[in-house]
């Protein structure tokens, strides 16, 4: 019987972390540093896995292989996405990702492209979203001098702001923030600049400068524009469309039945509660649930007053 996959999540401790995951969507934390919640994951660093129905206790990344027909027979090796939730209670390193080609030639792992919708954010939050230098040479320049002030640029955020994030962006989440982040399945990330800030050894972490330099875009990045559409009892709102994802926010205010029409869903509950009906099967959705519709769900209805974040793998032609 066509159902959806629930799941079992990954909690990642960070120097950066806080509680609000626990205050915000009332999951279980083991402390008070925890800044990744890797809530549908099949990347080996934290995999996630299914809690519901007869699939449950199957791991993300073993379902993938072994029942391709779930994914609409899929062209990547790998589970392609991660969905996370991300509490920045100080800031992150000044970071940026490799592409596919260098991921995989220096890392063994894909390159990260990413995206990040804003769930929460206090007053004067910002990020670091591109940088000022014109030329590779000038980028190194300045990072060998440290001139952060004159390098990065800063943009003031707000909960619902949107912004994509293409592999080679200089970028840092500020303190305050709260995202849900929808990225390619890599967890490499090069630091180019950490504040000065040491681990609980007293150690300072370490940059990867002539790494970051390689990787890094020049020129300043461009954000998305959203596309909106209303109709009864929803609105659609498609924040970025590109060679890996496509991501959509859809505002439930009511009854509203869909078909499938990707590979699979991966879907989060970012706000509200209502039911989810497959058939004649009802499941209920409350704030801080992910799941996935995978490729046998053809149809199904929402149904309740609700703010859910969607995405899909757009697979590339051979």
């Amino acid at each position: 019987m066509p159902q959806p996959l629930f799941f079992k999540s990954v909690l990642q401790e960070k120097i950066w972390g806080g509680h609000r995951l626990r205050d915000v969507f009332g999951y279980t934390l083991p402390n008070d540093k925890i800044g990744e919640y890797w809530a549908i994951s099949a990347h080996p660093n934290g995999v996630s896995v299914v809690s519901n129905g007869a699939l449950a206790g199957q791991a993300l990344d073993t379902l993938y292989a072994e029942r391709p027909d779930l994914f609409g027979y899929p062209k990547s090796p790998v589970f392609p996405l991660l969905t996370k939730i991300l509490d920045a209670n100080d800031w992150l390193s000044v970071q940026v990702h490799p592409n596919d080609a260098y991921g995989l030639a220096h890392e063994g792992e894909l390159g990260k492209t990413e995206c990040w919708y804003v769930i929460a954010a206090d007053e004067g939050a910002e990020i670091i979203y591109g940088h000022e230098a014109t030329s590779r040479e000038e980028l190194a320049e300045r990072i060998e001098a440290g001139d952060w002030d004159k390098l990065l640029t800063h943009v003031p955020v707000k909960a619902g702001d949107f912004f994509d994030v293409p592999a080679g962006t200089i970028h840092a989440i500020g303190k305050g923030i709260m995202i849900l982040e929808t990225q390619q399945s890599s967890d490499t990330t090069y630091r180019v600049y950490d504040f000065d800030r040491r681990d609980d050894a007293g150690h300072l972490r370490e940059l990867h400068l002539s790494k970051s330099i390689d990787v890094a875009t020049i020129g300043k990045p461009l954000n998305t524009t959203p596309a909106r559409l209303e109709l009864e009892h929803l609105t659609t709102t498609v924040f970025v469309s590109n060679s890996f994802f496509t991501v959509y926010k859809w505002d439930i205010t009511g009854e509203v039945k869909m078909t499938q029409t990707a590979p699979y869903l991966l879907i989060s509950v970012l706000d509200g509660d209502g039911q989810l009906k497959i058939e004649d099967t009802i499941y209920q959705l409350t704030k801080g649930d992910h799941f996935i519709l995978p490729n046998d769900v053809m149809a199904w209805a929402f149904d309740g007053d609700m703010t859910l974040i969607a995405s899909h793998v757009n697979e590339k032609e051979d």
